[in-house]
């Protein structure tokens, strides 16, 4: 996260309450006030996220500021009068009628002009052709421990036969993991029809497809949980993932733990490498 997005914003709002309060000309009504907060609160979400907000999640999130913006506004009865008061004289009073009957013309004019185009917009062809599953680097860092992709392997697999109940641990805490972190984009069903999916780009990935996890090993998936969108190569884009990079916020246990239940609920079993290696 950029903090010194947020810090600026910090420091805007509050130069901006102290002018208010020692100059009367400067000070702000309570409907400016839900205006600046919400754009304050819209910066902060648009650039202080390293990875970006989808445009799905941030209509959530915007609709969500805003029905609590108009809530604290209508709470105080003389805060939601003092609100009014502009817009009833803006609406009514004749020294406002040109600024009224330019908005009023404004408005539609701006929508027709947004529907023209994006309606008129020519098709751009990728610059290069995308890989769905892009090739993994042999080696990477995890929690500052160098890994080896090439031969790693999923350290609780062989709990499977050799423990099951262990095994059946692992697995009621990936299942917990996958629950707490990965089911909003993937789905309940890890179809990749989660409720942000239609924001991303690409769109998650499909679990239940045969072509999909079945064809790989674990440690490239223990490669993309770990690293996420900001560690997804040149030839895995254009992308628009907001995929974090789970090893700022999860053990390394907890992303196996999670891998083991991806393949036991959709059914699948992991590619081995002797397969890789005769191919």
């Amino acid at each position: 996260m950029r903090l010194w997005v947020v810090a600026v914003v910090a420091l805007v709002l509050i130069a901006l309450g102290l002018a208010s309060r020692r100059w009367d000309r400067l000070r702000i009504g309570p409907l400016a006030w839900i205006a600046v907060w919400g754009a304050a609160i819209w910066l902060v979400l648009s650039f202080a996220f390293i990875v970006p907000v989808p445009a799905s999640v941030m209509n959530i999130y915007m609709g969500i500021v805003i029905l609590a913006l108009l809530v604290y506004l209508s709470s105080d009865r003389e805060r939601l009068e003092r609100a009014k008061r502009p817009v009833v004289a803006f609406l009514t009073e004749r020294r406002f009628a040109p600024y009224l009957a330019a908005v009023v013309l404004l408005i539609p004019l701006l929508v027709v002009t947004n529907i023209y185009l994006a309606s008129s917009a020519p098709p751009v062809a990728p610059a290069f052709g995308r890989s769905v599953h892009p090739a993994p680097p042999d080696q990477i860092t995890v929690h500052e421990q160098a890994i080896n992709l090439v031969t790693l392997n999923n350290p609780y697999r062989h709990l499977e036969d050799d423990d099951p109940a262990a095994f059946a641990d692992h697995l009621a805490n990936g299942r917990r993991v996958y629950y707490e972190n990965c089911f909003y984009c993937h789905g309940d069903l890890m179809r990749g029809a989660g409720i942000f999916a239609s924001g991303l780009n690409p769109i998650p990935t499909n679990f239940q497809d045969v072509n999909t996890i079945s064809q790989l090993q674990e440690s490239f998936l223990f490669w993309r949980i770990a690293k996420g969108a900001p560690g997804l190569p040149p030839e895995g884009g254009p992308w628009d993932s907001a995929m974090p990079a789970w090893e700022k916020f999860l053990s390394e246990e907890e992303m196996w733990d999670v891998i083991l239940f991806l393949y036991d609920f959709t059914g699948s079993r992991p590619r081995a490498r002797h397969e890789m290696e005769h191919e």
